[in-house]
């Protein structure tokens, strides 16, 4: 059995094989996608194929659309030539229930996979088409929260970024310069209305984008590349809104375990790949059944019914009181907790972490005890509920194939939003002070201390993905494992007083000394992070 079109006309098979398949009309679909685009999705990974893609076949499935969704990626083209192309953009989605059981559905909402890039004009010209269509309601991102960065950690433009700057809408490439000269092609075709909507998992994700967007315009404003009209046009609401949204479903890399079963049940070429970016990806998305999707209703040009599918549909104060819920309380800063540390003891599983009492006690830590004193109940979720679902069955689910090192992927973009928004909520309460704080300083002491790229034991170890690990592991090049001596506040000033890292200055706020404290201890020998974890949050 092939993962494609074919699945729909020879479908039994499928069926016995336990594998829900689409119940709409794919190829009107598809050729309603061509005709009157509605949705186009940048970022085609797996929370769009595993999650938001889902979404939209809901709503097929009941009859309440009759388009799919445009899927374009902006960084690693790939993904389109090698798990897009050949499944007719379908994917297989696998839910991993906590009983080890597996529910299984194709996902054949997607219409077609874009590469958005300069190099490709073909495709390029389909997506200016759908911009320049009267019927396109919104596009949608999951890029992941550098995506929208145009700046450095000391606060300067990349040189790509300057170069688009300098080359204008025909010639950049940065993921948010090509947008906003595709919103460009808009504005000169009329400047219909649309949706400007980041599903991304950071802080007032609709402001940053927002922000990026418009620091792009005005750069080719001054540089004369587009008129002071379209930068009015993009900064009017009415015109192009940019909704803020809070999500939430774990989707980590592909399972061996998934991969197998579904090859056992005679489900052709399931093997993952590795792209040239180091994307680990596969035609099935294996993901956690529960998921959270909560969006600020601004669409100037009309939407889907999400709330049909399952999607809060809300205003402003709402999508940001759950997501700080979410993002700052709940779930992403535990997440970050476990990564560091894991990576740091030798974990390979979340799942696992959770069977040791040192962590667990550090994740409780984090959420229950400095976390929850500072969320703002968003009424339409519990956060005592919420983080009680994370801590006793989301975390601990043994089938959820997730692994510190991915979700220690990008830390010092998480930094800022997952603990420093907590940090500046006690600066802000006269009830409480941040110099309180134990977990949280121990948390970013650990990151300090997995930014060595040594384990606990002593032996190299390697970091994630990170655009700033370059950059931090030089400031942090004077200090040696088994020497904590040579962490000096002068090799660590400039780290803890950098607000881009912490959202605060460390210093300021009297937390500096607890994580410098912590970060010394920890570089004593081999042993020292978990007798330190010991020490602080106590003995398993």
């Amino acid at each position: 059995m092939q993962l494609n079109r074919s699945c729909l006309t020879d479908r039994a098979p499928w069926e016995q094989a336990g594998v829900t398949l689409p119940g709409f009309d794919w190829e009107a679909m598809c050729r309603q996608t061509r005709e009157a685009p509605t949705w186009i999705h940048f970022g085609a990974g797996n929370i769009f194929r595993g999650f938001i893609a889902a979404l939209q076949q809901d709503l097929l499935e009941q009859g309440l659309v009759t388009g799919g969704i445009l899927a374009a990626d902006t960084f690693d083209y790939e993904i389109i030539d090698k798990i897009y192309d050949p499944h007719d953009a379908m994917t297989l989605l696998v839910s991993m229930m906590p009983d080890g059981s597996m529910d299984k559905k194709v996902v054949a909402s997607i219409a077609k996979g874009l590469r958005a890039g300069k190099a490709f004009g073909q495709d390029l010209e389909t997506l200016k088409e759908a911009f320049r269509s009267p019927s396109l309601q919104m596009i949608s991102f999951t890029i992941t929260e550098k995506g929208y960065a145009l700046r450095n950690i000391s606060g300067d433009f990349f040189p790509f970024v300057l170069n688009d700057f300098a080359n204008g809408p025909d010639n950049c490439s940065h993921a948010m310069s090509l947008v906003t000269a595709l919103l460009y092609e808009r504005f000169r075709c009329g400047g219909c209305p649309l949706a400007v909507v980041s599903m991304d998992n950071c802080s007032h994700n609709g402001e940053k984008l927002r922000s990026s967007i418009l620091t792009v315009s005005r750069k080719w404003l001054e540089n004369g590349y587009v008129t002071e009209e379209f930068d009015q046009w993009l900064q009017n609401e009415e015109m192009v809104s940019f909704p803020w949204s809070m999500i939430d479903k774990i989707t980590p890399r592909p399972a061996s375990v998934v991969q197998q079963a579904l090859t056992e049940k005679g489900i052709e070429d399931m093997a993952p790949v590795v792209t040239s970016k180091n994307t680990f990806i596969a035609p099935f998305v294996n993901a956690e059944a529960p998921q959270y999707l909560v969006i600020e209703d601004r669409f100037p040009n009309g939407r889907p019914p999400l709330e049909k599918a399952g999607v809060y549909m809300t205003d402003r104060d709402t999508v940001n009181n759950t997501e700080k819920m979410k993002v700052t309380t709940c779930l992403n800063p535990l997440h970050t907790a476990l990564a560091v540390y894991g990576c740091l003891l030798g974990y390979e599983s979340i799942a696992a972490e959770m069977n040791d009492a040192r962590l667990t006690a550090l994740v409780n830590g984090v959420g229950y005890r400095e976390g929850l004193p500072v969320v703002v109940d968003p009424k339409i979720l519990s956060p005592k509920a919420f983080i009680d679902e994370v801590v006793q069955q989301r975390l601990p689910n043994p089938f959820i194939p997730d692994t510190p090192q991915r979700i220690a992927t990008d830390t010092s973009q998480k930094i800022p939003i997952r603990f420093g928004e907590t940090i500046k909520s006690y600066v802000d309460r006269e009830d409480l002070d941040p110099a309180d704080l134990t977990y949280i300083p121990l948390v970013l002491a650990g990151w300090l201390r997995y930014l060595l790229a040594v384990d606990d034991e002593g032996k190299p170890m390697a970091c994630s993905s990170d655009p700033m690990l370059e950059q931090l592991q030089a400031q942090l090049s004077a200090v040696e494992f088994g020497k904590p001596e040579t962490a000096a506040e002068d090799v660590l000033k400039p780290i803890l007083s950098n607000e881009t890292l912490f959202a605060v200055n460390l210093y300021n706020v009297g937390l500096a000394g607890k994580v410098t404290d912590y970060f010394r201890r920890m570089l004593a020998g081999p042993g020292a992070v978990a007798k330190t974890l010991e020490a602080v949050v106590g003995s398993p």
